[in-house]
């Protein structure tokens, strides 16, 4: 079962959308330098379906994308509750935030808007950086995503 420790509105961790990054306990990758070291114990509330209903009811209009940031302990739940968004509240694009290398097999990303792949190196920086192994995807119009990781970059 995944778990949330809380949430936040930001304006950065996806661009041109206003979103609610709901932070996900129990993560596994553990990289070394992470910023967010308090995810990585199995503490929180249980983040489901109803959850979900209460953020869009308690942000509405406020927010355009519920983004969730880890669940890679469990990403067949991750995958589900990214369904689940798209289907019962559609107004909102769906991010996912994972710390791992490559996609898990158990993921269906029809269901993705935005998908965020690598682990924290802290040599090689965050999405900030130009060195940074971590990439950030958009699904295009065609289906596919495509890398808009430079958008994070200063020109």
């Amino acid at each position: 079962m995944l778990k949330y420790v809380n949430t936040d509105i930001v304006f950065q961790e996806i661009p041109d959308e206003v979103t609610l990054a709901v932070n996900i306990s129990n993560c596994p990758c553990r990289c070394p330098g992470c910023h967010s070291e308090y995810l990585w114990e199995d503490v929180g509330e249980p983040l489901t379906s109803e959850t979900i209903d209460g953020f869009a009811d308690k942000y509405s209009t406020d927010i355009t994308c519920i983004s969730l940031m880890g669940g890679d302990a469990d990403p067949a739940a991750v995958s589900a509750l990214a369904a689940y968004i798209h289907r019962c509240h559609p107004q909102y694009k769906v991010g996912w935030y994972s710390g791992r290398a490559q996609l898990s097999p158990d993921v269906d990303t029809s269901c993705i808007d935005y998908l965020k792949l690598g682990p924290y190196i802290s040599h090689l920086g965050g999405l900030k950086s130009r060195d940074t192994n971590q990439r950030l995807y958009r699904r295009s119009e065609t289906g596919d995503f495509e890398d808009i990781t430079s958008r994070f970059w200063r020109r």
